[in-house]
């Protein structure tokens, strides 16, 4: 085979990371193509994060029509069609994934259809529709993102058995839904579900729900959950199936206690596994983390040429830390002062109802760092726009290094919280210190008010609690 390199860059995986990296590549002038086996946009596109919101967004207006009396406006919920859910579901994210291959054909990339697999260094077999072919590349990117995985007493060709994509099509509304794993994808579903009908009950393995929040958040969510009639059970471990001819029949176990819970659907949502197998890792000794990609803060893995972004890298699995993994790793290869954002920098959101966003340490871990700090609380209720919309559930939690004055985190629970977390992350990153930012005047009135109260709190000085 010649030696001559069939482009300057190959991106493996067109998810957000992936077709950003490729994007960026192009922009700084090098001979860029990107290898994808199914849909350009990949599964947050697809089939995760923009679907999901857009069925969220159904079961916020069912919601808000429920509610509507309360506010003089006389309007009845007569039926809801998760069919036409799901068409707008769907619809918006074949919007945008066209609009993905616009972006992709506008930089002058070239799509490569087909499995990519690494038999040697800089060398990437793509086997598609059209057979086998080998390019050759001095830089490979693998953006191949990751998959929910399956618990093994599940047998995934059930039919009461969903996984995220049945989730997100459904034929019906299941009239019980048991979801087994409360972290973000769980909670949203249950959320979701629970909005347009469904008798849902949460099964959690930790000892609280949203287990990598800040415990005071994950308190407050368990909360708002049951009061919309979701069962919570924490500390509670999945032990088997049984599928019957009305019912399916979930089993748990919590301490010595063993129990039945029917159901008309159960969902796993249990955590995700790197998308390798196949990838030729393996042969090229990629060194590997609990099956996940290593690399350094840039994407560079121990293979020289060959690096990893996104979920296949590992935790956060965010499609925003993907892309800024992407472009930071394209932009360092090309020469160009690319600065990490690190995970401390990479706000988190869960978009059930109501939402949640954080960013930086939760205050167990603060602690555990051996920080000395102080916490800034600021409750939604004595926000005047929350009480004038109707949404006064929920709070703003601050972190705040005694020594430096620096937000070493934010945890906000509450209507609309994931507009507002990235005023934390540019403080953050930007290294404001809490004096810096109770400068800032925010407009009144608004719920982002919250945001700086509780700093003022944190200080002692809040002025509205």
């Amino acid at each position: 085979m010649s030696k001559v390199n069939d482009y300057d860059l190959m991106v493996i995986g067109g998810g957000p990371g992936g077709y950003s990296a490729a994007i960026r590549s192009s922009q700084l002038g090098l001979k860029t193509a990107l290898i994808e086996k199914a849909e350009l946009g990949g599964v947050c596109l697809n089939w995760g994060c923009i679907p999901t919101k857009a069925l969220l967004h159904c079961a916020e207006l069912v919601n808000d029509i429920r509610s509507a009396s309360k506010y003089g406006i006389d309007v009845t919920l007569n039926s809801i069609d998760i069919a036409l859910m799901v068409g707008h579901s769907r619809n918006t994210a074949s919007r945008l994934s066209s609009g993905v291959a616009y972006l992709i054909k506008k930089n002058g990339i070239d799509v490569i259809e087909g499995s990519a697999a690494l038999k040697e260094p800089c060398v990437v077999t793509v086997s598609g529709a059209t057979g086998e072919r080998d390019y050759r590349s001095p830089h490979i990117v693998v953006a191949t993102g990751a998959t929910l995985r399956n618990l093994p007493d599940l047998d995934p060709q059930s039919p009461r058995v969903w996984s995220a994509r049945d989730a997100m099509t459904p034929d019906a509304n299941p009239g019980s839904l048991v979801v087994i794993g409360a972290g973000a994808i769980g909670v949203e579903f249950a959320s979701f579900y629970a909005d347009v009908g469904a008798s849902v009950t949460l099964v959690e393995a930790a000892d609280r729900i949203l287990p990598t929040e800040d415990p005071e958040i994950s308190a407050r969510m368990q909360k708002a959950l049951k009061s919309r009639g979701i069962t919570c059970h924490t500390s509670t471990f999945f032990d088997s199936f049984t599928d019957g001819a009305d019912q399916g029949v979930v089993q748990v176990r919590s301490g010595d206690t063993v129990s039945d819970i029917a159901c008309d659907r159960v969902l796993v949502a249990v955590g995700v596994s790197a998308n390798t197998d196949g990838l030729g890792l393996d042969s090229l000794g990629v060194a590997l983390d609990r099956g996940f990609i290593q690399t350094d803060a840039h994407g560079a893995t121990n293979v020289a040429g060959l690096y990893a972004i996104g979920d296949v890298a590992g935790a956060p699995w965010l499609a925003h830390k993907a892309v800024h993994e992407g472009v930071v790793c394209i932009e360092h290869l090309a020469g160009v002062d690319a600065k990490p954002a690190g995970e401390r920098l990479i706000p988190g959101c869960i978009y059930a109802r109501p939402q949640v966003a954080s960013i930086g340490l939760t205050e167990p871990a603060a602690r555990e760092a051996g920080r000395n700090f102080s916490v800034g609380r600021f409750d939604l209720q004595a926000n005047g726009k929350a009480l004038a919309s109707g949404h006064g559930d929920g709070m703003v939690k601050v972190i705040l290094d005694d020594d430096t004055g620096e937000i070493l985190g934010a945890h906000m629970i509450g209507y609309g919280v994931s507009e507002q977390i990235q005023g934390y992350a540019i403080a953050m990153g930007a290294e404001l210190t809490n004096k810096e930012f109770e400068e800032v005047v925010f407009p009144h009135p608004t719920q982002s008010e919250a945001m700086h109260e509780a700093v003022l709190d944190a200080e002692g000085i809040a002025l509205n609690q």
